[in-house]
């Protein structure tokens, strides 16, 4: 991997780049808010997003978007995008991609820009593409010439990362566990980073985690919340 694609990358995965992940907990609070998130929990909990859910649709997503800029092929970018859009069942799950997704490609078209990103920035403005932010991170990582492989590993770790965090800030682990956790989830990582690079066309994008699109429902309405999914 090239320095400057390295560079891009660890920037552009970077907590302090200002995407708005900070305000999820990726469905944690959700699950703290009814009581299914003792300690004991959480690497289990990790796990199953990562097999059912992170891996075979936002990575997957993400991977189809890199290989549609590189091909060129921006139907097929307008595809992965729209089937990863329709596979999140609750509201505040899409309009939290779409949200961090726009915020994202925002903040890429002043610091990275290029043609690739007018056009991905032109057809989620004209809502010819929902603009998720898995479908925006892959487009950017193939336009800053990150490997397939590194942009979806590097991104499964980032959700990993603010996924952790969140259990920080909610106060279900402190930051030492909290990285134990994270190193734990390597494994888990490396597997849905292989489902997500084994993909063949949008069809591929899916997820099911059941419970956690219902604790997620009633996140949606809860009287009290400190983050937005």
């Amino acid at each position: 991997m090239k320095l400057a694609s390295l560079l891009a990358q660890l920037q552009l995965t970077d907590s302090a780049f200002p995407s708005g992940l900070y305000t999820l907990s990726h469905g944690l609070e959700g699950y703290v808010q009814t009581g299914l998130a003792a300690p004991a929990d959480l690497p289990g909990l990790l796990a199953d997003l990562l097999r059912h859910s992170v891996g075979p649709g936002d990575a997957t997503a993400l991977v189809l978007a890199h290989r549609a800029v590189t091909g060129g092929d921006w139907d097929l970018l307008v595809a992965a995008d729209r089937r990863l859009h329709a596979v999140k069942l609750n509201h505040e799950l899409r309009v939290a991609a779409t949200r961090t997704g726009r915020q994202v490609l925002e903040t890429a078209g002043r610091v990275f820009g290029g043609p690739a990103v007018e056009r991905l920035a032109a057809l989620v403005r004209e809502r010819a593409t929902p603009g998720n932010h898995a479908v925006v991170v892959g487009a950017l990582h193939a336009t800053l010439g990150v490997s397939e492989a590194q942009a979806v590993a590097g991104d499964l770790y980032a959700f990993a990362a603010s996924w952790t965090g969140a259990a920080v800030r909610l106060g279900r682990v402190d930051f030492r566990r909290a990285q134990e956790i994270l190193y734990g989830a390597h494994p888990e990582i490396a597997r849905a980073a292989a489902i997500a690079l084994a993909a063949r066309s949008p069809d591929d994008v899916h997820g099911s985690v059941p419970l956690a699109d219902t604790v997620s429902a009633a996140h949606e309405r809860a009287s009290a919340r400190l983050f937005t999914t």
